[in-house]
């Protein structure tokens, strides 16, 4: 008798794969393949559930952006602590970073992301819980809240998608490490402290 087919484990199993296979080979050098290989699915299947190779690209950073933002929300009254948090997010998951990575590489500076009115509206919820840390007086208002949520995420992040530079430069042992993560919590403190004497 044949095993009856599950489609949402399917999927699960060929999202799965497609993470994977993106975050090592980009778009252009990912093969769907190797995704239907890993999967234990048919190319046939892939396509259809998520069309095409740069449409599943699309699905798959939008999707984990989504955990990401879900499992660690920008909070404006404990900057220290949300830096803390995302930077432990991307050491126990840093396909994130690669996959932003490739898709910087790949659409470049000026091309229109396929998604790129959803993704506009996902920052627009984090730059508005900014604005209101600035409004009630907690984050600097000397910066703008997109700038200022840029400029940390970037502060954030760089140490892990440069890990080859963090080694050079910062030291690869385990309390370099350390030492390096207390400078950007101090790094990020400083850079949305509010202005004194308001």
């Amino acid at each position: 008798m044949a095993a009856a087919r599950d489609p949402e484990a399917t999927k699960a199993r060929i999202f799965q794969a497609a993470v994977a296979e993106f975050a090592r080979h980009g778009i252009a050098g990912a093969r769907i393949d190797r995704i239907a290989t890993e999967a234990k699915a048919n190319k046939q299947l892939i396509y259809a559930y998520f069309g095409n190779k740069a449409e599943l690209f699309t699905k798959v950073l939008g999707k984990v952006m989504l955990d990401l933002a879900i499992a660690v929300p920008v909070d404006p009254d404990d900057i220290e602590s949300w830096i803390d948090r995302l930077m432990d997010y991307h050491e126990a998951h840093p396909e994130v970073l690669r996959l932003l990575f490739w898709e910087g590489l790949e659409y470049g500076a000026t091309a229109e992301l396929p998604d790129e009115a959803e993704r506009q509206e996902h920052y627009r919820a984090k730059v508005a819980t900014l604005e209101d840390g600035q409004a009630r007086g907690v984050v600097t208002d000397a910066i703008p809240p997109r700038d200022l949520l840029f400029l940390l995420i970037a502060v954030a992040n760089w140490a892990a998608v440069v890990p080859q530079m963090k080694r050079i430069l910062v030291g690869g042992e385990a309390g370099d490490g350390e030492r390096l993560r207390a400078s950007v919590k101090e790094a990020a403190r400083r850079l949305a402290a509010p202005r004194q004497g308001r």
